[in-house]
């Protein structure tokens, strides 16, 4: 047995289960639960599971054109180094976690996996000399959803007033002062860099920031436990922390704000000039990002409910724009001081897979550096009403261009883009044999 499984078992003899976690695509987690006698097993290489687990659509069913065309092969699962955790929130402390990467027969990475991908792009930046830094900003809403009565078709926010959602309010962050609590906790027991909570602007809609982190393949696996944290804290709680890109008609939705800087071999950050300006590699980076944002949308917007985002008073921006301070753009350029300069990318949803939305904003920052190309200029004042949408704000147009692109290809693979697709067009196709409410009160009885 490893030494960090031995270390693990004996520091948690209360430990019964490991919850063996596998994010497919969707940044959804699939896998098994094993009994603790058995976790030496995962250490040696011998969990597998069908590589197609990471291509399962939202709703975790195959796609058959995936299974038919490999014949449902087993892929190895490994540990990733110092994942395994206990989970604080699991009845009596019973269950323990530890996150697995997929590897092919012949001990290859699987690059149908969204780790590796990230790995591979992270790998790029290293090559030139290059550590890409990265934070994150995760909204969530708290909700109450009885799905077993009718009338409660819609989940109902928790905490918040009659109008609005009372922005930065501390008291209402008092309101849910021991859940808070509990969620920083459970931080600390797991080892996460929580930064701070704040209450956001859309009714039971609040914010976790995290901190800076010089590995961006790291940071990645600490959103996908953050989010499982907080929904299992949440839920000890008897409530929902709800992820979904666009959970309430009329309010804004949660975001995934990304901030990103490189340190060169020295440890100076590429970005700054000794002003507030930033150096040409700053806007060379986000000349790619903006570049190539509009066949990466299916990425930072995965989800058929994401594009809900994309409307006027959402604060989701529709077209590649940037500015300094400004919140009205996609890529904003944050006040502070030169050694700390950074872009933040403000497009992507909280429902993106984070591995998957840092290798396509990495990879169009080294793109635009690598090709050397050009922001133009920064908007002031709003953002919004400068210029017409002209990012895919339908899911069916974002999936197509994904499919298409040849930035897409070279940046996350040609596995990830043809998996990530089909699971995608899945998706798609379901929802549009669904009937919805509006549908029928509009046009039962009219027509």
């Amino acid at each position: 047995m490893s030494v960090e499984a031995d270390w693990f078992l004996r520091a948690h003899p209360e430990v019964t289960t490991i919850e063996a976690l596998l994010p497919d695509c969707n940044g959804v987690m699939r896998g098994k639960w094993v009994p603790r006698h058995k976790l030496g097993k995962i250490f040696g290489g011998e969990l597998k599971l069908p590589k197609t687990a990471l291509s399962l659509d939202i709703w975790g069913r195959d796609v058959e054109e995936l299974v038919f065309a490999t014949g449902d092969a087993d892929g190895i699962c490994l540990p990733v180094e110092g994942s395994l955790l206990p989970t604080p929130w699991s009845p009596d402390g019973q269950h323990g976690q530890i996150m697995l990467s997929m590897f092919d027969g012949d001990g290859a990475p699987y690059m149908g996996d969204p780790r590796h991908i990230l790995m591979q792009v992270v790998s790029r930046f290293k090559a030139a000399g290059w550590r890409p830094v990265v934070a994150a900003e995760l909204e969530f809403s708290l909700v109450t959803w009885d799905r077993d009565i009718p009338a409660h078709t819609c989940p109902s926010p928790v905490g918040s007033g009659p109008v609005g959602g009372n922005t930065y309010g501390l008291d209402v962050l008092n309101h849910h002062r021991q859940m808070m609590e509990d969620l920083r906790v459970a931080c600390e027991i797991q080892d996460l860099p929580f930064d701070g909570v704040v209450k956001e602007s859309a009714p039971s809609q609040y914010e976790i920031n995290m901190q800076h982190v010089d590995d961006p393949v790291k940071a990645a696996r600490q959103i996908i436990m953050m989010k499982r944290l907080i929904k299992g804290v949440a839920a000890k709680h008897g409530l929902i922390a709800s992820f979904m890109a666009k959970p309430f008609e009329n309010e804004a939705g949660n975001g995934m704000h990304v901030h990103c800087s490189v340190l060169n071999e020295k440890g100076i950050n590429i970005f700054d000039d000794g002003t507030d300006k930033g150096t040409p590699l700053l806007h060379q980076a986000i000349g790619g990002c903006l570049t190539y944002m509009a066949e990466s949308v299916a990425i930072f917007a995965p989800t058929y409910n994401a594009y809900r985002r994309f409307q006027k008073g959402c604060h989701a921006p529709t077209f590649p724009s940037w500015g300094y301070e400004n919140r009205t753009v996609a890529i904003r350029v944050p006040a502070s001081s030169p050694i700390s300069r950074r872009l933040e990318h403000r497009v992507a949803g909280a429902d993106a897979n984070p591995y998957l939305l840092f290798a396509a904003i990495l990879s169009g920052m080294l793109e635009g550096i690598n090709e050397n190309l050009s922001p133009g200029g920064p908007i002031s004042g709003d953002g919004y009403a400068q210029e017409e949408a002209s990012l895919p704000i339908y899911m069916p147009d974002a999936v197509r261009m994904f499919k298409e692109s040849d930035f897409i290809r070279n940046a996350l693979g040609s596995e990830m883009q043809r998996i990530f697709t089909l699971s995608k067009e899945q998706e798609i196709d379901e929802f549009r044999r669904r009937i919805t409410t509006l549908e029928y009160q509009s046009f039962l009885e009219k027509l």
